[in-house]
């Protein structure tokens, strides 16, 4: 278990780099030199995220044509969550600086945790938040309109609206696709203009590996289609246009006999929130670890681990006291936490870190 690198080998540094060549500056530094150099130069960039495939799982067969474009690999942010992510690829900056640092998070102003990929209370209630104006101004989007950029969106025709695209989304331009089809032609056809940044989000992995996990047909078929998005777009890219792949976390299968609930009376006088692979904990968590499949680590030997710089002005009441980490093949859920799922994320395992570095184009 080690934190992620946010000095040159993150997926935060590779969206400064694109930043930086797009608009000439970017508020984090940008890759480390042996990554950057295998992204080539570029009027456009098509940045396409593969929700929860970790480099890890290039090995599937199915993968095939992720592994033939790998560059090298990447660190997701922490904890290992798709809203942590997608808030850095909005933001350009890391969990530390935009504040979203869980993807159940604690909210001290409401004393309530939001689920942020739905924006609900941990048991559906909608929260009446100003979604917009959540992540720091100005955000990746917005900087890069400043500079002349155009910055769009690709996303599932169901994601439209919703609280989490009014969070992620301020100031671009975004436009759905209603099937893997639609996704390719709109991708080609959007990056064939310069001074763009086109940003393509493809979830099909990270559902088929949380509901049937890794070694199901299932997660099989996903592999192979979101492969083949991957293989049309590259073979129809316009001159001149990069195609950059990567993702937001892996993935780790952890067996039902293996997700283990906190008990009833040890949720009195405390706050749970994060992931079932790093549970939060507000207030005293360290005795719990003794009878959980879980190692106790205070806040204080997690300093840099959401990245460096100056916090969000709501970083310290957002974090926790400390955490609990699973585990490995372990998942520590609490009364509100779905024990449905096989597949889970949020550690800090390899299997969980390390995310692909694609390239196509050029």
């Amino acid at each position: 278990m080690r934190p992620p690198d946010y000095a040159g080998g993150g997926l935060v540094n590779l969206v400064a780099e694109l930043e930086r060549r797009l608009a000439g500056k970017a508020p984090t530094p940008g890759l480390h030199t042996p990554l950057g150099v295998t992204i080539p130069e570029a009027a456009t960039y098509l940045l396409v995220l593969f929700d929860g495939l970790g480099d890890g799982q290039l090995a599937h067969p199915g993968a095939a044509p992720f592994a033939a474009a790998r560059r090298g690999a990447l660190d997701a942010p922490f904890p290992t969550t798709t809203t942590v992510s997608l808030a850095t690829i909005a933001t350009g900056m890391p969990p530390v600086r935009h504040g979203l640092i869980a993807y159940q998070l604690w909210l001290p102003d409401r004393e309530q945790v939001a689920n942020t990929i739905k924006w609900t209370t941990l048991w559906g209630d909608p929260m009446g938040l100003d979604f917009a104006a959540f992540l720091p101004r100005p955000n990746l989007w917005e900087r890069l309109g400043a500079a002349g950029v155009e910055s769009i969106v690709l996303q599932p025709l169901n994601f439209g609206g919703t609280p989490l695209s009014r969070v992620l989304y301020r100031g671009c331009r975004v436009e759905p696709y209603a099937d893997p089809a639609e996704a390719v032609t709109a991708a080609v056809q959007l990056a064939g203009v310069p001074r763009r940044l086109i940003l393509l989000y493809v979830p099909q992995i990270d559902f088929a590996a949380h509901v049937w996990g890794q070694q199901s047909d299932g997660y099989d078929a996903a592999l192979r289609l979101a492969a083949g998005i991957w293989e049309a777009v590259a073979a129809s890219l316009y001159p001149g246009v990069v195609m950059v792949g990567t993702a937001d976390h892996g993935h780790v299968d952890i067996p039902k006999d293996r997700q283990v609930r906190i008990g009833k009376a040890a949720h009195e006088g405390r706050v749970f929130y994060g992931d079932p692979r790093v549970t939060f904990v507000k207030g005293e968590g360290a005795s719990l670890a003794a009878g959980l499949p879980a190692t106790w680590v205070p806040f204080e030997d997690m300093a840099g681990w959401w990245g460096p710089s100056k916090p969000h002005r709501s970083f310290a009441g957002r974090a926790p006291d400390g955490a609990l980490f699973a585990d490995p093949g372990c998942a520590v859920l609490h009364r509100f936490s779905d024990d449905r799922l096989i597949g889970q994320h949020g550690g800090l395992t390899e299997e969980e870190l390390r995310i692909p570095l694609l390239v196509a184009g050029g």
